[in-house]
């Protein structure tokens, strides 16, 4: 589907809309998998965009997914995943949450302390089965070239390599959890191919020593990802042809090894955000003691509301205008929310445009619609709808519903 065919789904099912393009999705994960060893294993990561046809997508290419809520174990399976493809991970996992993995057939998970661990074992054990877990090492060297650091700082995640090797007997393998191997991820969106490229590689090499210094028989090592891609159509996307070399790196790391270790990867941004596109209706646009404004039916309701929470930036989008416009004006890009919050980029060079105009905003297909704020005032979601070349695959909505809970009764699993 090209460009042109925008305002005809605007037409066809109102506005805004989230259009997201599956030949897209099959493109990157052909691409990012050119510059990996061969057979390793690719986690597409559901916090990036857990929409089922998207997932699905992904299977169907071979990736597994890794999950860190009972709300993503649901919808990787509703998605057609098997449990053997699924890698629980997340520094706050309850027992509630563990149980609920362990019961629907989960049997992989990243441990990120002594704590987490002990939980994974007894309900395993409750559940009268035995799980395989990664322990969660967080690196003693920072990182540098990330738009978001989660190794080599204090940090709720993993366990510091320092305190492994100082505290191994508190992470041997026990009835019910028995370990086969670490998880590493330093940072995302890195956007430095070199540093990229270079973390991984260390990643390899850190695990590789530790499992050498504490006794571990690597089965699986999961080096992370942090494989950039643009937002909003601002950023930059992997440059491949520097990173041909990476594969052999890494896997030069067990070169003398009988059996080397599955090696696994994982991306949630790379492989789906230039799949996405929002687009909206401009609502009005106006003055405002000197200052223009566009104003859309779409704003953080929609996109970038995680960029208070320091996930995103604020999106600063490029956007396209489709169709006629009177030439550009500095100014505001605002959604219709009742705050002042409600502002995709400020100060920018903006199209004067009348209301009616369709506004076109690109590679929001990560951290789009589940990384907004869509239940703040109420207005609805987005249509989100799936194409696959000419043929629109899927339609739907999100909506949130009120259901009454009842009172957890004594025993049960506590929060």
């Amino acid at each position: 589907m090209t460009g042109s065919a925008y305002p005809d789904l605007i037409r066809d099912y109102g506005s805004p809309l989230y259009v997201y393009d599956l030949g897209r999705i099959r493109s990157a994960c052909a691409a990012l998998r050119t510059i990996l060893p061969e057979e390793s294993r690719l986690y597409y990561s559901l916090k990036a965009n857990p929409h089922p046809d998207i997932v699905g997508c992904l299977l169907e290419q071979g990736c597994d997914v890794e999950v860190s809520s009972e709300g993503e174990i649901d919808a990787a399976h509703a998605a057609g995943a098997r449990s053997a493809q699924v890698l629980f991970t997340g520094p706050g996992k309850t027992r509630s949450a563990i149980s609920h993995a362990i019961r629907t057939g989960v049997r992989r998970f990243s441990i990120e302390s002594a704590a987490d661990l002990d939980r994974v074992a007894t309900e395993s054990l409750a559940n009268s089965t035995e799980a395989e877990c990664l322990i969660r090492v967080n690196r003693d060297t920072r990182l540098t070239g990330s738009s978001l650091t989660m190794a080599g700082v204090s940090s709720q995640f993993g366990v510091d390599a320092s305190a492994l090797l100082a505290h191994r007997e508190l992470y041997c393998s026990r009835a019910g959890a028995k370990i086969v191997g670490f998880h590493l991820f330093s940072g995302s969106n890195i956007t430095a191919e070199d540093r990229l490229a270079d973390q991984l590689y260390d990643n390899a090499v850190l695990a590789a020593e530790l499992a050498a210094a504490i006794g571990i028989e690597l089965l699986e090592v999961d080096l992370g990802g942090g494989f950039p891609a643009p937002y909003a159509g601002r950023g930059e996307s992997l440059n491949l042809a520097l990173l041909k070399g990476l594969g052999d790196r890494i896997a030069a790391v067990w070169s003398g090894c009988d059996v080397p270790p599955q090696i696994s990867f994982e991306s949630g941004r790379y492989l789906v955000a230039t799949s996405g596109s929002l687009l909206s209706r401009v609502v009005d646009s106006k003055v405002s003691k000197g200052q223009f404004y566009v104003v859309l039916e779409s704003g953080v309701n929609h996109l970038g509301g995680m960029s208070g929470l320091r996930r995103l930036a604020r999106p600063n989008p490029a956007v396209e205008i489709l169709g006629q416009h009177d030439g550009l004006v500095r100014g505001s890009l605002v959604g219709p929310l009742c705050t002042p919050i409600d502002c995709l980029s400020s100060d920018v060079e903006l199209p004067s445009v009348a209301e009616g105009a369709v506004v076109r905003i690109p590679d929001v297909g990560a951290y789009g619609l589940t990384a907004s704020l869509i239940a703040f005032l109420g207005h609805p979601a987005p249509i989100e709808i799936v194409i696959d070349g000419a043929d629109v695959i899927s339609t739907s909505r999100l909506t949130i519903t009120r259901e009454p809970v009842a009172r957890i009764s004594q025993g049960a699993l506590h929060e």
